[in-house]
């Protein structure tokens, strides 16, 4: 399996469309079968990449 490794912010910052990107590369992340390889933190940016991966993951 090939995995990223994902390292962001513990914050989502100032622009939107960061965390938007974020969301789409979790979401994109599952339908391409790609692994998240991430600091385990729930907040910021990485928290963004990670609750659409494992979300859609778990289904």
């Amino acid at each position: 399996m090939v995995r990223v490794c994902v390292f962001c912010g513990s914050k989502t910052g100032n622009d939107s469309g960061y965390a938007e990107a974020a969301r789409c590369l979790g979401r994109e992340m599952v339908s391409r079968g790609v692994g998240l390889v991430y600091g385990g933190g729930g907040i910021g940016l990485m928290g963004v990449v990670a609750e659409p991966f494992w979300r859609l993951v778990a289904r």
